[in-house]
């Protein structure tokens, strides 16, 4: 496995400024994500949307998605365009919000801001403003927007909860979000999330759909609904990217929903935060099921004969259904089993399976054949041994995949 580390909070920044300051600048210059006015197209704008909107700024669009799908900006609105980017969102938003309305165009990026700023200089559009800051720490009052919009960003910001709160914090009650970002099907699990290069890409910043979706719940967002999809990486120029994009289920959706009157209390949060199911789809994307599964299978076995030689020195009697005890044993440990099988599709690798197989058949033996304790401590080590092999398989094809095996020989 390869730790990349000793990269800070301020170089992933410095390197997302650096990729969007040459897309800004330089926006026929080739990059790994698709960039300009056929992008906008594919993705679903209307041309009534982008018809007048400036050459310059069109050339220099970097949107993943179509977020006004969501109809989140009514006339007369005060809308917050958060990543606004070269700002063809904000123009868009500033023709719906009409004269009594107003834009803030909100963009990390200062070749960004700076190329939004001139454009709005030389147009009609009188009603909006822009200002270079963070998702993070937006400089506006509480309750002061009725619409957020939002284009690629999310993916991009290290801490997306501060974000999502911020967000919260600025919209009135009954305000309205819209947002495009990139989601994935299964998270990146190797130790990688400091690199900067791999946060530009656009993969290892991401969030599982699920989890984002989730977030939004936890943070007071109602009516959190799913308005479209693209398979967006597919518009990559760059193969190296459609591969990775590819192997994570990176993909891009639009997102419609709604601020409630009032942030949920800190025990709802937790409450939904540790919810067991939620847990579960963790471990299963992130390889860990197996290792879980047996963990709890040695804590059956071993754990419960412990309990049965502690508690009669303390005077407590224990029941033991022998039966029911080796089929908890069993049924955890064929879970394992498949948990480890299930690891095939990623790695392509059929020795941690054989492995597992070898373990579990001498574990059942020993439950339900012939009890020999020295043959089941083999087939737990043997079975601990082909759930790590699967999880080093997953990781190393990890590796493989975002180009970190030829990272760490370059350097």
């Amino acid at each position: 496995m390869v730790a990349l580390l000793g990269y800070s909070r301020q170089q992933i920044v410095s390197a997302v400024q650096d990729m969007y300051t040459a897309v800004a600048e330089a926006p026929t210059s080739p990059f790994h994500f698709p960039v300009g006015g056929r992008a906008c197209e594919r993705l679903g704008y209307p041309a009534e949307y982008t018809a007048g909107l400036p050459p310059a700024l069109l050339d220099s669009f970097a949107g993943v998605g179509y977020p006004f799908r969501a109809d989140a900006i009514r006339p007369g609105d005060t809308v917050l365009d958060i990543g606004a980017g070269a700002g063809n969102d904000s123009l868009i938003a500033s023709h719906i919000v009409g004269p009594f309305g107003r834009v803030i165009a909100i963009d990390l990026t200062a070749a960004m801001t700076r190329k939004l700023k001139q454009s709005v200089e030389g147009s009609d559009a009188g009603n909006l403003d822009v200002v270079q800051a963070s998702a993070e720490q937006l400089p506006l009052p509480d309750a002061s927007i009725d619409a957020i919009t939002s284009n690629g960003a999310l993916n991009l910001v290290p801490d997306k909860r501060r974000a999502v709160t911020e967000m919260f914090r600025v919209l009135r009650s009954n305000g309205r979000l819209q947002l495009a970002d990139v989601v994935i099907h299964r998270p990146v699990s190797v130790d990688c999330h400091d690199d900067p290069r791999l946060w530009v890409e656009c993969v290892v910043g991401a969030t599982v759909k699920e989890e984002l979706l989730a977030l939004f719940a936890e943070t007071g967002f109602e009516d959190v609904e799913v308005m479209g999809s693209h398979d967006y990486f597919a518009l990559s120029p760059s193969q190296q990217t459609r591969e990775v994009a590819e192997s994570f289920g990176a993909h891009s959706i639009e997102i419609g929903m709604r601020r409630s009157e009032q942030a949920p209390s800190l025990p709802r949060q937790w409450a939904k935060r540790l919810d067991p199911r939620r847990w579960l789809l963790r471990l299963r994307r992130r390889g860990l099921l197996g290792l879980s599964a047996l963990g709890l299978a040695l804590l059956s076995c071993y754990g419960t004969l412990a309990l049965a030689g502690l508690l009669p020195l303390l005077g407590i009697g224990l029941a033991l259904h022998e039966g029911a005890w080796a089929g908890t044993i069993a049924g955890l440990v064929l879970f394992t089993l498949m948990a480890i099988a299930g690891g095939y599709r990623h790695h392509r690798a059929g020795g941690p399976i054989l492995l597992a197989a070898a373990g579990s058949a001498a574990i059942l033996y020993a439950l339900f054949i012939e009890y020999l304790a020295l043959v089941e401590l083999f087939g737990f080590v043997v079975l601990g041994g082909a759930a790590l092999w699967d999880l080093h398989r997953r990781r190393r094809q990890e590796v493989k995949v975002l180009g970190l095996d030829r990272s760490s020989s370059a350097g």
